[in-house]
């Protein structure tokens, strides 16, 4: 039997998505407060970075996948305008939902759909961009979902990876300190699940750090891969384009 991590717990290949799923089905109703709360906002504004650096044009189509509540494809929508489309996708439902609810009470209306990263249903070269924040850490087999956005994508198109990565030397005491002891306390008091959060804090240990992930986008079909640090190296953008 194939094993692969959840956290820092081994589990079978076959069940990571489930227990992924999980865990997100736990937080999904306060996924955002809890967002805003354990980065002190700053994920809005790495996020705006990554909207910046996706220069999107009007008319493009994109992929936002791991969409979640829909920060990303909200502001995508906003760039490519009516002739263009944004694509929502995640493969947790209830995460999706309220992603969807939130579009919608913004008066913006996307396709909408659950799909594993890892067999997306849709045809080769069709997106200029695609994109996935902080979900392909989530991911039972990162190559294969990597191989995948590389397929859709049209020549020179590209791929943005918004992702918690390695944090500089200096900052590690206080960074583990942080996620190992603050961070599931808050989950606790916030979302009453102080579990998913212990999870996420040892999801990014697992997680490979911003030359490894260049690395394995290189050998997933990206001719050109370069990263931007964020925050000290707690998130990376990586962005690589298709040959």
């Amino acid at each position: 039997m194939s094993t692969t991590h959840f956290g820092f717990q081994s589990v079978a290949e076959e069940d990571k998505a489930r227990h992924v799923r999980s865990v997100f089905d736990s937080v999904a109703s306060k996924y955002d407060v809890m967002n805003d709360l354990m980065s002190g906002g700053l994920h809005r504004a790495w996020k705006a970075y990554t909207v910046m650096v996706a220069n999107l044009r009007e008319g493009d189509q994109v992929l936002d996948i791991a969409g979640g509540t829909g920060d990303l494809s909200l502001a995508f929508a906003k760039k490519v305008g009516s002739t263009g489309r944004v694509v929502h996708t995640d493969i947790n439902e209830a995460m999706l939902r309220v992603g969807r609810e939130r579009l919608i009470n913004q008066g913006v209306v996307l396709p909408t759909a659950v799909c594993d990263a890892e067999h997306l249903p849709f045809p080769d070269d069709h997106f200029d961009l695609v994109s996935v924040a902080f979900g392909l850490r989530n991911m039972t087999h990162k190559d294969a979902a990597l191989r995948e956005m590389c397929r859709v994508l049209k020549p020179r198109g590209r791929l943005l990876v918004l992702e918690f990565s390695r944090i500089a030397k200096p900052l590690e005491k206080a960074y583990d300190w942080y996620s190992f002891q603050v961070l599931p306390r808050l989950g606790k008091l916030v979302a009453g699940d102080d579990a998913s959060y212990r999870y996420l804090a040892e999801s990014i240990r697992m997680h490979p750090g911003q030359e490894e992930l260049k690395s394995l986008m290189q050998q997933s079909g990206f001719g050109h891969v370069d990263y931007h640090n964020m925050t000290g190296g707690i998130v990376a953008l990586h962005v690589g384009i298709k040959c």
